[in-house]
């Protein structure tokens, strides 16, 4: 590991922890997708999926501005909040408390990567790195959408949780 002296070393590191994050996050993602109950949010989850493909493009495009490789570090922030999501899908849990509980491990994964991009960003910015800048917040504000559509899903999910399942199941009934 080579010494980090200045800000462009910082900036590669933590390139490096945002690519590390994405690519687990790829393979985490599917699981949740089959997860979930309700079919919205595993759509949500799905089409999450496809977005972060296209992150982990992104930083690979800005890898290769920088004549750098995105590979050589591992984000064990990332990894341990994908271990929390694996968790919630382990969970003895009512249909919609499980997806309650995937909405909160998906909403702390999506605040680790608004920092994340917002920090590199900023220091892209600083930099003169206009190109990666641009790059950079298309993903944050996929990150901040993405946010607010699990913010929206959990609105009515925790509400079916808070009735518990009985209830649910009472309600479902009632619709056929």
């Amino acid at each position: 590991m080579s010494k980090i002296n200045t800000l462009h070393d910082v900036y590669v590191e933590q390139l490096k922890d945002l690519y590390s994050a994405e690519t687990q996050l790829i393979k985490a993602l599917p699981k949740m997708a089959k997860a979930a109950t309700a079919p919205d949010l595993a759509q949500g989850f799905e089409d999450h999926l496809e977005q972060t493909k296209g992150h982990a493009a992104r930083l690979e495009e800005i890898f290769t501005g920088l004549d750098e490789k995105p590979t050589g570090k591992k984000c064990k922030a990332m990894e341990g909040l994908i271990k929390e999501g694996a968790e919630a899908i382990e969970e003895n849990a009512s249909p919609a408390a499980k997806d309650a509980l995937l909405i909160a491990a998906a909403q702390r994964v999506e605040h680790y990567e608004i920092a994340g991009y917002g920090t590199v960003k900023t220091y892209a910015n600083l930099m003169g790195e206009e190109k990666a800048a641009r790059l950079l917040e298309q993903t944050l504000q996929e990150e901040v959408e993405t946010d607010e559509k699990l913010t929206e899903a959990a609105e009515s999910i925790n509400v079916e949780a808070e009735e518990g399942e009985e209830a649910v199941a009472t309600s479902t009934s009632r619709h056929r």
